[in-house]
């Protein structure tokens, strides 16, 4: 199997990987820590656009790292195999950024994904505004249909 990576263009996003990004496969988010390593967390992701988004109802170490440094990456795994017989996989290289607010809500719209339709999330009848990380995509890699343009 050959990984390989698409040119950056105006409109990264394909169809099918869009699916994957609002599909309920966790995402990997890939930071960088002040001194270069790479920082890995799970996320909820969405879309907002052309943007993938995720929330964060405190201040966590990936928004630190994103305010030093705001390249990062995203994986996800596939929903489909590839013709090899493995599991296909999406990256997305991108640059983020911190808004501050909206998070309760973000969250609440993707644990309908994530949980169940007739889920409460987050428990808290008044959760902190938060944080929405938004990542303009500028790559993607992976194995999958995104990269035939598809």
């Amino acid at each position: 199997m050959t990984v390989k990576e698409s040119a950056p263009t105006m409109t990264v996003l394909t169809p099918s990987a869009r699916a994957v990004i609002e599909s309920d496969h966790l995402a990997h988010l890939v930071t960088l820590g002040p001194d270069g390593s790479p920082h890995v967390t799970l996320a909820w992701t969405g879309l907002d656009g052309d943007e993938i988004v995720i929330g964060s109802l405190r201040h966590f170490r990936k928004l630190r790292n994103i305010e030093n440094d705001p390249r990062v990456s995203v994986s996800f795994e596939g929903l489909g195999l590839h013709p090899i017989g493995l599991r296909e996989y999406l990256v997305v290289y991108g640059t983020a950024r911190i808004e501050t607010g909206g998070a309760a809500e973000l969250l609440r719209r993707l644990a309908r994904v994530y949980i169940g339709p007739d889920s409460t999330f987050p428990p808290d009848p008044d959760p902190p505004p938060g944080w929405i990380t938004r990542i303009s995509p500028e790559r993607l890699g992976g194995a999958g249909p995104w990269l035939a343009g598809q």
